[in-house]
């Protein structure tokens, strides 16, 4: 799987938001499109109102006119005609029995409606006493209205959409306020922690090397490379802190850097801790492998990638580092990373697995590290069958 480099607790800031305003977007849309519904059938009842009373209007000078002819004529072929409407009359089965309407397709259910492009106003003549007949008016709707309704509520629907899309923002960040405040304490926390680890480690180291120089039993030994262990895995997390807090104040020296070198450097490192765990190392280093970087920040990343590979093995597991031209690649054969967290590891605080020690900021620095310096990073991991990442660069 490739990973992007991952932006740690502002990336999480980032989509927390955006799924607050996707949600409180999609909401707002349907509220708007509801509206626009609304307003668009108060835009039609109105326009059916105003030819309604024009239409009846017209009537009432009409039914004297069609009077005269149901009494006197009945003749189909001069059937009257209205000079404002198409006008037709139809029988008390709703049947057409004379006239010139466009639209033949009537409903009789209301006394005005909007039939496909054409308004019908529908009048018994029954109360008129001329028999049970029904006269029809018909015009032509234009449309004008609905454009005008559409435009007006698309005009409105975006200010409103956008207004309230600027309040579900300030909301979203009040929102986010207490968990702003929640990281702000927890850096406080580790810059204060960092602080305070300086001086003792620096003591338990110094004090170590000076007791290898000593004669001292077999069993003190062991016991010596234990604290040394320990101090060490200490030093490692001091160093993930300090570069954490204080990257931007560090001063930078990007030179061709000897990457196999270094590489074994580390490995010399972690060497006590390899041989705790029993872990089978196989190794597979290109010499003289060079990369323009940072002396630091390439020890933070290979430092964080051994150390997840040792911390996270097995006892007796096994650790593969490969290092080709353009390639840094170390595998190992332990607990593995759940399928729904392989997304998630470059993000600060991020632990795959809980039991294990540590703040979850390891491989977090190894993904600011590698988007600064453009490198690509690529994992691969089944749970409890290990986890393999790589760093890659162009050659």
């Amino acid at each position: 799987m490739s990973a992007t480099n991952a932006s740690g607790i502002s990336s999480a800031k980032y989509q927390t938001l955006k799924r607050f305003l996707a949600l409180y977007g999609a909401l707002v849309i349907v509220i708007l499109a509801l509206l626009g519904t609304l307003y668009y059938q108060y835009a039609k009842t109105q326009m059916i109102s105003s030819h309604r009373l024009a239409m009846q209007l017209e009537s009432e000078s009409y039914v004297p006119v069609l009077n005269n002819w149901l009494e006197n004529d009945r003749n189909l072929t001069t059937f009257p005609k209205d000079i404002a409407y198409s006008t037709a009359l139809y029988g008390h089965d709703k049947k057409l029995l004379a006239g010139n309407l466009k639209e033949k397709s009537l409903h009789f259910k209301e006394n005005i409606a909007l039939d496909g492009q054409y308004l019908h106003l529908i009048v018994s003549l029954a109360p008129y006493e001329m028999g049970d007949f029904y006269l029809i008016f018909e015009t032509y709707d234009d449309g004008l209205w609905r454009t005008q309704a559409i435009e007006t509520a698309l005009i409105v629907g975006s200010v409103l959409f956008a207004f309230l899309l600027l309040i579900g923002f300030i909301l979203a960040r009040l929102l986010l306020k207490p968990m702003n405040e929640a990281i702000a304490l927890l850096d406080d926390f580790i810059k204060d922690t960092t602080h305070e680890l300086n001086t003792p480690i620096s003591a338990i180291l110094t004090n170590l090397e000076a007791l290898k120089e000593e004669k001292v039993p077999l069993s003190m030994q062991k016991k010596l490379t234990r604290i040394e262990i320990a101090s060490r895995t200490i030093s490692t997390l001091y160093d993930d802190l300090t570069y954490l807090i204080l990257n931007h104040d560090l001063a930078v020296v990007n030179e061709p850097l000897n990457i196999s070198t270094l590489l074994e450097e580390r490995l010399e490192y972690f060497r006590n801790r390899i041989e705790q765990k029993k872990i089978h190392c196989t190794l597979n280093i290109t010499k003289n492998t060079f990369l323009t970087i940072d002396r630091t920040k390439m020890t933070r990343i290979i430092d964080n990638l051994l150390s997840n590979a040792i911390k996270y093995n097995k006892m007796g597991g096994t650790l593969t580092v490969q290092l080709e031209e353009n390639t840094l690649c170390i595998q190992d054969n332990g607990i593995g990373i759940p399928d729904n967290m392989i997304k998630e590891v470059f993000e600060r605080y991020t632990r795959a697995d809980k039991s294990v020690g540590g703040f979850g900021i390891g491989l977090h620095i190894v993904a600011m590290i590698a988007k600064e310096y453009h490198l690509d990073i690529s994992i691969e991991s089944e749970e409890k069958a290990g986890t393999k990442i790589c760093v890659g660069w162009k050659a």
